[in-house]
């Protein structure tokens, strides 16, 4: 049983790793390089907003990809779903890495890399709920919280296999960094993908699953059934993400761009400083999810609510020093310890809401819903709010406040605490 498990939560791991590596690619590179060779302005902060907003649309799709792949997942099992998306991640990374820029084949090139984001945000769209699926439903009693938190590390890995290949590549002369450089991690990641695939075939359906089919509860349309009985659960969910995924984007990938071209910094240190904070929170998130076990997963959240609340101004002070070590020590913090701990628990704690029946289509919808509302905008918003404001940090720590703000109202309306007690098959109380 024991390898049984950890072969399933290592599929669940490196899976989730790579859909998030191929993700976040873009964002880091939308900040460095996309902003000069795909979306070309005579202004550099127009033509990064312009890259944001490309990086934001993205957002949009993931919540058709969970709805479109969850319904895989609900009626043909989670496994299925999982080696769609991740063929979908690898070949659209891949062809991106592939495409000539603005300067070669003119308009054409935003518009089959904006085509390709597409593709990418419908696959992680369905990629994540069932990763988080794959791993709960197969944890052993009182260690869902611990089992659940095993795929959200994914986040925190993809995001430093990401910035760290392009830290190495930023070591190059700027003029190739430009011309090829860049373009390398894009190519890696068909190898990460065929590694992924072939961990991901040896593993068998989930007993939730396998459990629903047995019993003839598969539902014949479970978007119906969710938004039909499950709404509430479904926006308690959306609004619980905002925290999780705003002040990620701050910490994660808004950061390289402003301290890179707001407070001077040099591209290595600020990637590197994200590649440190995401190492922290990957140690983190199994630690809290463990905890979440024995005192519940909402306490762990409000924590991380109270965190974000208090620390959106200190964040940006220590940024503005032009300290090196301030700058790693700043996300350490913010991406590290409150992001880690938040999103450690995060996929488990809205699984509980949802029967086995419908789970993967509840999930997904709340979690992508919320991404997409709080998650892609938030470096487009920030971007936007410095430009506005003559660079000041203010309105974007009061964003970052106001996103907590918003996940706070909605777990308020959670009445059971997610304790080790807690059945999966069944409901989570819902006061609403």
């Amino acid at each position: 049983m024991l390898k049984g498990n950890v072969r399933v939560l290592f599929a669940s791991l490196i899976g989730s790793a790579i859909e998030w590596f191929d993700y976040f690619l873009y964002g880091t590179v939308a900040s460095l390089v996309f902003n000069q060779l795909f979306f070309v302005s005579e202004n550099p902060t127009i033509g990064l907003i312009i890259a944001y907003t490309s990086f934001a649309i993205a957002f949009f799709l993931r919540p058709i990809g969970g709805i479109l792949f969850s319904h895989i997942g609900d009626r043909l099992g989670r496994k299925k779903t999982l080696v769609l998306t991740l063929t979908l991640m690898g070949m659209s990374t891949f062809g991106m890495g592939m495409l000539p820029t603005y300067q070669v084949i003119g308009i054409w090139a935003p518009i089959f890399l904006t085509c390709l984001r597409f593709v990418q945000g419908l696959a992680l769209g369905g990629e994540w709920g069932g990763s988080v699926l794959l791993a709960v439903e197969y944890a052993p009693k009182n260690k869902k919280g611990l089992f659940g938190s095993v795929p959200q590390m994914g986040i925190s890995v993809g995001l430093i296999l990401g910035s760290l290949v392009m830290s190495v590549m930023t070591l190059l002369p700027e003029d190739q960094f430009m011309s090829w450089g860049w373009r390398v991690p894009f190519l890696l990641s068909a190898v990460l993908v065929i590694f992924g695939l072939w961990i991901r075939k040896g593993i068998d359906e989930t007993p939730a699953f396998k459990k629903a089919q047995e019993a003839g509860e598969v539902s014949r349309l479970p978007i119906a059934d969710t938004l039909r009985y499950h709404w509430k659960a479904v926006l308690i969910a959306m609004g619980a993400k905002v925290v999780e995924t705003a002040p990620f984007y701050i910490f994660g990938t808004f950061i390289v761009s402003y301290a890179t071209t707001t407070l001077n910094f040099n591209k290595t240190d600020a990637l590197n400083a994200v590649v440190i904070g995401s190492v922290v929170a990957t140690i983190i998130i199994p630690i809290i999810g463990n905890l979440s076990d024995r005192i519940g997963r909402k306490n762990i959240y409000l924590f991380g609510i109270a965190a974000t609340i208090l620390y959106a101004f200190p964040y940006f002070w220590m940024l503005q020093q032009g300290s090196v070590y301030l700058l790693i020590l700043a996300t350490v913090i913010g991406l590290g310890f409150i992001w880690g701990s938040v999103n450690a628990v995060l996929g488990t704690m809205i699984s509980e809401f949802f029967p086995a029946k419908i789970r993967n289509t509840g999930i997904s919808l709340g979690y992508q819903l919320g991404a997409a509302f709080a998650g892609g905008t938030a470096p487009l918003v920030a971007t936007a709010l410095l430009a506005t404001f003559n660079n000041s940090f203010v309105p974007v720590a009061l964003y970052m406040i106001l996103a907590a703000i918003i996940s706070l109202f909605a777990i308020s309306f959670i009445k059971n605490n997610g304790q080790t007690n807690e059945q999966i098959d069944t409901e989570l109380d819902l006061n609403m």
